[in-house]
């Protein structure tokens, strides 16, 4: 019988990971996780992040430049604060916040993005499955006047 492998999504910045060699080990990666490729991780929806879980993600990892390198000046402190908001939604649902991760690489992180993503994978195999969200039926929010 085999192991539990959660469904992993990473959002991967295309400028956070700068050398060749770094942006090939994308590649390398367990067939469990799945790459998306963003061109900032500013540019990410916070409600794109929920989709994923919705349908069917145990974790979430997003990878940025590292503060003070972003590509497009500012997105990844703007990626970090909405991110800060998901964490906060994701406590109010009942979720664990350990499930969503935000990582800056950059050129001085050489060879961490497997070890990074390989922490979350052990991170939610000892969460568990994440039925939660996908399962939970909408409740309708009555409003008195």
């Amino acid at each position: 019988m085999s192991k539990w492998q959660p469904k992993i999504v990473v959002f991967l910045c295309q400028w956070a990971l700068k050398s060749d060699s770094e942006w090939a080990r994308r590649h390398e990666l367990p067939q469990n996780v799945h790459v998306v490729e963003v061109p900032c991780s500013g540019r990410l929806n916070p409600l794109l992040l929920m989709s994923a879980l919705q349908h069917g993600a145990d974790g979430l990892l997003v990878i940025g430049c590292e503060p003070g390198h972003c590509h497009y000046k500012e997105g990844n402190y703007l990626a970090q604060r909405k991110f800060a908001t998901l964490k906060s939604f994701l406590k109010t649902l009942g979720l664990e916040e350990s499930r969503v991760r935000f990582a800056w690489l950059g050129e001085t992180e050489s060879g961490t993005f497997p070890s990074v993503v390989e922490g979350l994978i052990s991170e939610v195999q000892r969460l568990g499955p994440a039925h939660e969200l996908a399962t939970r039926e909408t409740v309708p929010c009555v409003v008195k006047a």
